[in-house]
């Protein structure tokens, strides 16, 4: 299984939270990290976003179906996004878009079993892959991309 974790790109500050916007900046880290995700990401993936304004443009610039889930929103927990991804062992591959600080304590739980605070940049994605080995579980970084580096 892969799971690729998503933050959303730059937004605008304000209130309420859910309502903000991505700035022109953002919009333009939101289509390079698509296109890269075109490019790279597997077939067959479901893509989950938060309901926050921001999540579903930058989720909207890939231009393929996704499905909000209000358990995703700002101030979720770790736990349940990587539930609602079916992480470790799930069947799907998964792209996560959301927020930080829940985005990067998934990533670092998914990593090393423990929570930690990680953090995402704004507009990056972290790929996870957990596959079996024998009877090994091992867990793989495929990448760790920033909107800068593409």
């Amino acid at each position: 299984m892969d799971i690729i974790l998503w933050r959303h790109a730059e937004a605008e500050e304000g209130f309420p939270d859910l309502a903000r916007k991505l700035t022109p900046k953002g919009e333009q880290q939101a289509a390079k990290m698509a296109a890269w995700l075109k490019q790279h990401m597997p077939a067959n993936i479901r893509i989950l976003a938060s309901p926050a304004t921001r999540t579903q443009q930058t989720a909207s610039a890939l231009g393929m179906e996704f499905t909000t889930l209000d358990e995703l929103a700002p101030g979720s927990s770790p736990q349940v996004l990587l539930d609602a991804a079916g992480w470790p062992l799930g069947q799907d591959n998964v792209l996560i878009i959301g927020h930080q600080p829940t985005l990067g304590m998934a990533a670092a739980y998914a990593m090393t079993r423990r929570m930690q605070y990680w953090s995402v940049k704004k507009g990056a994605i972290w790929w996870i892959a957990n596959r079996r080995r024998g009877e090994e579980e091992q867990t793989v970084l495929r990448a760790m991309v920033t909107p800068e580096l593409i």
